[in-house]
C-alpha cells in the first residue's frame, strides 16, 4: 500500500467492479495538504470538503493550504506540523479531514464496499485518522506492521462518538502506559453528530495470537499452528541431514588432499 499510490482513484475503480477497493491511510494529512497546494486539479478535494460534516473545519484547511492555480514549480511545499503525543488541534483536524476526503472520494459513484489500510506502527495519528474515515462511511479497516489488537475497541467507541485512547509502543519501555494518545470527537465536531457505522475489522487472527478474542478464534489458530509443526520438523530434519552430508563431503576432500 504505497502512500499516494493506492489512492482514491484506484480504490474507486476496484470497488466499481464489485471488488474491495482499499485506500492507503498513510500520511494522508501531508498528501491532502500537497494536493491543495498544487491547486486541486479537477476540483476533487473541494468537492469532498464540501461534504465534510463541519464546514468551518473544512474551510480552515482550504484557506490554510489551497494555492489558486498551484504553487510555482520551484517553490517548496509548505510543511504540515509534525505529530507528537499531544498533537496541535489544527493537525488533528487535518488528519480527520484528509481521511474523510480519501474515503469519500473512493466511495463516490457506487454502492460497493471500500476499505482503508494503516500501519499499526505509525500509532500517533490512528484515532483521528480512523474517525475521519468512519465519518466518510468506510466499510473495512485493515492494519498491518504490528498487532492491532486494540483497534476493535477503538472502533466501538468512535462509532458512538466517544473519547478513545491508544497507548504508544516506545523503544526501551516495557510499560506501554508510558505515553497514551487521546482523542475525543466532540472536541472537534460540535452540535448534532452524524450517524457513524462501525467498519468491519478482520481481527480474529491478531487478537487470538495476542491472547484475546473469541475461544473459537483461538482454537482455529491453535489447530493451524499444530498442522504446521510436523512440516517444520520434517524440514528441520531434512536440513540437518543435508548439513551432515556436506560436512562429510568436506571431510573426505580434506583427507584426499592430505593423502
Amino acid at each position: 500500500m504505497g502512500a499516494g499510490i493506492s489512492d482514491w482513484r484506484l480504490a474507486r475503480a476496484v470497488s466499481s467492479q464489485g471488488q474491495l477497493g482499499v485506500v492507503s491511510g498513510t500520511a494522508l494529512d501531508a498528501i491532502l495538504a500537497r494536493r491543495l497546494q498544487t491547486g486541486d486539479p479537477g476540483g476533487h478535494m473541494r468537492r469532498a470538503l464540501d461534504r465534510f460534516p463541519s464546514p468551518p473545519i473544512a474551510d480552515r484547511i482550504w484557506n490554510t493550504y489551497f494555492v489558486p492555480g498551484g504553487k510555482a514549480a520551484a517553490k517548496p511545499f509548505s510543511p504540515v506540523p509534525l505529530h507528537d503525543v499531544i498533537d496541535p488541534p489544527e493537525l488533528v483536524e487535518l488528519c480527520i479531514v484528509a481521511n474523510f476526503v480519501e474515503v469519500w472520494l473512493a466511495r463516490e459513484g457506487h454502492a460497493n464496499p471500500v476499505g482503508i489500510n494503516y500501519l499499526e506502527k505509525i500509532q500517533i495519528p490512528h484515532l483521528a485518522s480512523l474517525y475521519g474515515a468512519m465519518l466518510a462511511g468506510v466499510d473495512y479497516v485493515l492494519m498491518g506492521a504490528g498487532i492491532p489488537f486494540r483497534v476493535p475497541g477503538v472502533l466501538d467507541r468512535l462509532a458512538r462518538h466517544e473519547a478513545a485512547s491508544y497507548p504508544l509502543t516506545l523503544a526501551g519501555h516495557a510499560d506501554d502506559a508510558t505515553a497514551v494518545v487521546s482523542f475525543d470527537p466532540r472536541d472537534y465536531l460540535q452540535g448534532t453528530l452524524p450517524l457513524v457505522k462501525r467498519p468491519d475489522f478482520p481481527r480474529h487472527r491478531f487478537v487470538a495470537r495476542a491472547g484475546g478474542g473469541p475461544p473459537q478464534a483461538r482454537q482455529r489458530i491453535d489447530r493451524r499452528l499444530r498442522r504446521r509443526r510436523p512440516h517444520r520438523r520434517r524440514a528441520q530434519r531434512a536440513t540437518a541431514r543435508q548439513d551432515a552430508a556436506e560436512r562429510a563431503r568436506r571431510t573426505r576432500l580434506r583427507r584426499t588432499r592430505h593423502a
